[in-house]
């Protein structure tokens, strides 16, 4: 058994991780949102830290009277229509103020507008008049783009060329994103907290920016579409790893059973021309009377597939067999790439497979959770299922699928598998049941679905498939003890 520290709650994907694949900005570049008075008004507050920049773009800007001049308005053509209706010219002065407040606005907006014609060279240098923008620069930043179910984000947004108007921002969050701040804040600085309960390609959603004038008569509006996040499945807490008996000549540092040049203490064995003087043991050649020199085992590693199945979804969303396959799958992945050994994923789909070779190192992490995203349990019509890729399976491979085993050719490409000589195991993460209901046709039917899932189970475990139940909630090293204790036989 090899146990590892950690598990759990994988801390976030920094996004400088992957963005020298995805060709974005560094984290530690100037986003240009911290001279915009965000500590200043205390809105990194939340302990998120910084922003990246994801977004930056010169919006129009729609400008139209505001609710205020639209009211004033309504009220002087009632003050007026009521004068010619009752003929009484005294109910005329009742339109008068709202006339002249919007006059006076009129009449500012156009001295701003010559003010803003006559002072180009101030503007050159930063002194920007008073007049209303046609245009405005956003800027948009994330604390992070790709998070963990339930992780918060903190999403920033600033506008500049806005100097001297009133501006309010109001987040309208899309589908499957859960606001954990107000939705409407004030200022030229904005910051929104949101979470994802659920993982998947989620669109944040849009934001809209209202920008009023001093006489707050006229109002311009913005409306921006934010950018994607990418939410991974939570990973299973997993301490511990599934080891074969037979493991590849490859360095790693799982403890295999032929002697090498590890560090664990293997045995004694009598002393032979070309063995290593530092390595005579000299109390027990001293009892034996000749030279004993000490072995020690060999250091491999092992190649991991992880098999998720997609092809049914049973279960309330979030809560459902594809999540807790995922988020199973997502902790064995970090379990077995900690230990050193070579990784791959993969997700089998009605319409075909999507599938990563085994590699090393955490950057393969960050892989299979991408791959991870794809899954669905879509449709296609005419999909079947063949064998899986040779280059996705590597000879002597450990095999662990995640599946509610409901799909007869999905169980069918398991007992392929096994036939061609592959370590296999399998998570079963089923965990709702038929509905109960009083007829004695649904009780027969509930009875003989059940008994059809008994037959699969022992059918896989008369091949020498492991099928191992867990309940998504509790961690995986419990199912998985009674095979972590000692390494796997593989037969074939």
């Amino acid at each position: 058994m090899s146990t590892r520290n950690g598990g759990g709650h994988l801390p976030p994907p920094r996004d400088d991780t992957v963005r020298g694949e995805t060709g974005r900005d560094d984290p530690g570049q100037d986003t240009g949102l911290a001279d915009t008075g965000l500590a200043a008004t205390g809105l990194d507050a939340t302990g998120l830290g910084p922003s990246s920049q994801v977004m930056a773009d010169e919006v129009a800007v729609d400008w139209r009277p505001s609710r205020h001049a639209r009211r004033l308005l309504t009220l002087a053509a009632a003050g007026l229509l009521l004068a010619v209706l009752t003929r009484n010219p005294a109910l005329a002065g009742v339109a008068a103020p709202p006339l002249l407040l919007l006059g006076m606005a009129r009449l500012g907006s156009a001295r701003d507008n010559t003010s803003a014609r006559d002072n180009t060279s101030a503007c050159d240098h930063g002194d920007r008049p008073a007049a209303r923008p046609k245009r405005v620069s956003v800027r948009v930043g994330l604390t992070s783009t790709r998070i963990y179910e339930g992780e918060p984000v903190a999403l920033d947004v600033t506008v500049r060329q806005a100097d001297g108007y009133d501006t309010r921002w109001v987040l309208h969050p899309g589908k499957g994103i859960e606001p954990g701040s107000a939705t409407g804040v004030n200022g030229q600085a904005a910051r929104f907290t949101f979470r994802v309960p659920r993982w998947g390609k989620r669109e944040v959603g849009t934001v809209a920016l209202t920008l009023h004038d001093r006489w707050r008569l006229a109002e311009g509006r913005v409306s921006l579409t934010l950018p994607s996040v990418g939410c991974y499945p939570s990973p299973a807490v997993q301490r511990t790893e599934v080891m074969l008996s037979r493991l590849p000549n490859r360095l790693g540092e799982h403890r295999a059973r032929v002697p090498g040049d590890g560090t664990e203490f293997a045995g004694i064995r009598e002393f032979v021309p070309g063995d290593r003087q530092r390595a005579i043991n000299w109390p027990a050649s001293t009892r034996i009377g000749r030279l004993q020199v000490n072995t020690f085992a060999a250091e491999r590693s092992q190649d991991v597939v992880l098999l998720v199945d997609a092809t049914s979804d049973v279960g309330a969303p979030g809560e459902s067999a594809l999540d807790f396959g995922l988020r199973g799958a997502a902790g064995a992945a970090r379990a077995y790439l900690g230990a050193r050994d070579r990784v791959g994923v993969i997700t089998y789909h009605w319409g075909g497979a999507h599938w990563l070779a085994p590699s090393l190192g955490r950057r393969q992490v960050y892989k299979i959770l991408d791959v991870l995203l794809t899954s669905d349990s879509g449709y296609a019509r005419g999909a079947v299922f063949s064998r899986l890729p040779r280059a996705a399976l590597p000879p002597g491979a450990l095999v662990v699928a995640f599946s509610p085993l409901l799909d007869g050719r999905f169980v069918e490409a398991l007992r392929d598998m096994r036939e061609r000589g592959f370590a296999l195991m399998v998570v079963d993460v089923l965990n709702t049941a038929p509905p109960a209901r009083r007829r004695s046709a649904d009780v027969a039917a509930a009875r003989i679905w059940r008994m059809e899932q008994d037959a699969i189970r022992f059918s896989l475990r008369e091949l020498g498939v492991p099928v191992i139940a867990w309940d998504g909630s509790e961690p995986l090293d419990l199912p998985l003890a009674p095979y972590t204790r000692r390494p796997l036989v593989t037969r074939r």
